[in-house]
């Protein structure tokens, strides 16, 4: 599976959300399978949106088919677009699917790894991170996915925003610890997501 995190600021919020529905007709693509996002909690007027591909080839047939049809409806309604393609390499949690409807708030993490780290990095996410965030309570499930340059994203599925503070206040300090963070990560940025219904496809 592949997954695309978009991030950008917003300059126009109705028009961005008015444009954000023309996304309804993307069941209709080959090898689509779901798509989400909302606005950031931590930095206003930054929206994220997630998109899950059965693999690469459908990604690359749907850009060069339908995408610009689809995107214009959000043309100049944003600006600072970053866009980013993961290859899935490990559920959080168990069953991950591209589902939105069931949580509130989704977050991300992404990380740039130093290269003679990587693995040791993806194998403390499996034995530690993933344990922790299987075991609290509001986490619905997540991935874990790599792009080239050392480059991963952690994304989790929760309840709500409550449940995600109440996980982050018991545990990460400990669990960065165990992990050995510091000495896996080169640099480290995240979001914590409010999910929007309307942007669900």
């Amino acid at each position: 599976m592949l997954v695309k995190w978009i991030r950008c600021t917003v300059v126009d919020r109705r028009g961005f959300e008015r444009g954000q529905r023309k996304w309804a007709g993307l069941p209709g693509e080959p090898g689509f399978r779901g798509q989400g996002g909302g606005w950031s909690r931590l930095r206003p007027g930054v929206a994220h949106v997630f998109s899950f591909w059965e693999s690469r080839p459908f990604y690359d047939s749907f850009m060069a088919r339908s995408h610009a049809r689809l995107a214009a409806a959000q043309a100049g309604t944003f600006k600072d677009a970053q866009a980013k393609l993961f290859d899935y390499r490990f559920d959080v949690k168990t069953g991950f699917e591209p589902r939105f409807t069931d949580a509130d708030v989704v977050r991300v993490a992404h990380s740039r790894i130093r290269e003679d780290r990587v693995e040791h990095y993806a194998l403390m996410q499996e034995k530690v991170w993933n344990p922790a965030m299987a075991g609290s309570p509001g986490m619905l499930r997540g991935l874990f996915g790599e792009a080239p340059g050392n480059e991963f994203l952690v994304l989790s599925m929760w309840k709500s925003a409550a449940e995600h503070g109440k996980y982050r206040t018991e545990r990460v300090e400990r669990l960065a610890l165990r992990a050995q963070i510091a000495a896996d990560v080169v640099a480290l940025t995240g979001d914590v997501v409010d999910l929007e219904a309307a942007w669900t496809v």
